[in-house]
């Protein structure tokens, strides 16, 4: 099983992509620290952060445990409906994520964590796509923001709906980050390696697509990277 973001960006050059993008392959090690609890504590705190808890509001609508309450968005009301669609969760984004008068807030950043889970609710792997698409047009185009989706894939998947959708966000997204484990089974030092995709050949040359791998080792409160064949078990 392997995890890939997908980064779809605005026009203009992401900051995100770049930050990952230039990590230097003769760097022998990059550490992240996880400390991205306590920060977007604060950026909800400042009206930066908006959270849809779905299996909360899930639960709600299945189980009627929260009354309808008339102008309230219910995003996830798909979830009820006998043909399924993702205009009440998109409407709740485009609400969310437009400046109110007097913001100061620029670039928006939508993450999706994970697509999967709406094809699990029931929803259409056109639907999803529908979703994605309307969303790069509100965040990427329209408000100079970025999206960033989580989605799941495995090469000798059955899930056709599933990689239809992985397929999809790959082919249109600026940057790929495709996460998985060591094909040679378990280490102690390296727990599994990354690729890097920059899509350069969106940009409509003649170059190919720059890619860039590094393995990883996920500690108690940060993850180290480094460059194929200089973990600690090698050095």
């Amino acid at each position: 099983m392997a995890a890939s973001w997908c980064t779809i960006s605005s026009p203009s050059t992401s900051e995100l992509a770049a930050r990952f993008a230039l990590w230097p392959c003769s760097s022998p090690s990059v550490t992240i620290t996880l400390s991205h609890r306590s920060c977007l504590t604060a950026a909800k705190e400042q009206g930066q952060l908006v959270f849809l808890e779905g299996l909360k509001s899930c639960l709600d609508l299945v189980f009627g445990e929260e009354e309808e309450q008339p102008g309230q968005p219910r995003p996830l009301q798909f979830v009820s409906e006998s043909s399924p669609n993702l205009k009440a969760l998109f409407d709740f984004v485009r609400t969310s994520l437009t400046p109110a008068s007097g913001d100061s807030w620029k670039g928006p950043v939508l993450l999706v964590d994970d697509l999967g889970v709406l094809l699990s609710l029931g929803a259409a792997p056109v639907a999803v796509l529908d979703f994605i698409h309307y969303c790069r047009v509100a965040v990427c185009s329209q408000l100079k923001g970025n999206i960033v989706v989580l989605v799941h894939s495995n090469e000798d998947s059955e899930d056709e709906e599933n990689e239809l959708v992985v397929n999809s966000l790959c082919h249109h997204s600026d940057l790929i980050l495709w996460v998985e484990g060591l094909a040679t089974g378990f280490c102690k030092d390296v727990h599994g390696q990354i690729k890097i995709i920059r899509r350069v050949s969106l940009e409509l040359t003649a170059e190919q697509d720059l890619v860039q791998i590094y393995q990883y080792k996920i500690q108690d409160k940060n993850v180290t990277f480094f460059a194929r064949g200089l973990s600690a078990a090698v050095l």
